[in-house]
């Protein structure tokens, strides 16, 4: 196929292949439209026109798979990156509303949902490793990234904590709510998240923001 082999355990996202990525999202969708029994190596290779020896090269196992999964579908969870770009209070609430609309999407989407009922399902089974690799490979992945970002956004003088993962899961509090919770038991996403994601990052940097970015704050909310 001409794709990469790739360490699924260690690789980021970004190290998978276009095609590799094609393949992890048909192995999304499958999991969505039929449940765990669907999410065999067969099914996949099937669905993404490829062959089982291609997917064993470059995810391993079906665990191997479903890490891969995981990570790709956090990776769609946008952050600051490292390019060299230097923070303005402007930049920092644009990347911060970006993280916050990504989060909230994805969370609300048909495969991060089916994935959690999928975990929650398994968490009394022996051996099980799906709610394990949701926390390694999704969750924590995209805490890495963004604590990165407020990370980047105090040493630019434009955030003040003592505490960086508290700063953190306050943000992701103010995003999140309990509406991801909700979503699981069946109740419908918000129907606007934009606006969501705007309110969160306005209430998080008027209580993390310097006096830099309070000064902006009505241009920026």
């Amino acid at each position: 196929m001409g794709a990469s082999i790739v360490s699924v355990d260690t690789a980021d996202p970004s190290e998978f292949s276009p095609r590799q990525n094609a393949v992890l999202e048909q192995a999304l969708r499958l999991l969505v439209d039929g449940g765990e029994k669907a999410l065999t190596t067969s099914g996949v290779a099937r669905a993404a026109n490829c062959s089982k020896e291609s997917l064993y090269k470059w995810f391993g196992d079906r665990d191997g798979l479903l890490s891969a999964m995981i990570a790709y579908q956090a990776s769609k969870v946008r952050t600051f990156e490292r390019n060299g770009e230097r923070l303005t209070a402007t930049s920092l609430h644009d990347h911060v509303v970006i993280f916050a609309r990504d989060l909230l999407e994805v969370l609300a989407g048909d495969v991060s949902l089916a994935l959690n009922r999928l975990a929650i399902g398994q968490s009394h089974r022996d051996g099980s490793k799906l709610g394990k690799l949701l926390l390694e490979r999704g969750r924590r992945q995209i805490d890495r990234r963004a604590m990165a970002l407020i990370d980047a956004g105090k040493r630019a003088g434009l955030l003040r904590f003592s505490d960086a993962d508290e700063a953190y899961h306050t943000l992701y509090g103010l995003v999140v709510s309990d509406l991801h919770v909700r979503m699981l038991l069946g109740e419908p996403g918000l129907k606007d998240t934009a606006r969501q994601a705007e309110r969160a990052v306005t209430s998080f940097l008027r209580l993390y923001g310097t006096e830099k970015v309070l000064a902006e704050m009505p241009a920026l909310g």
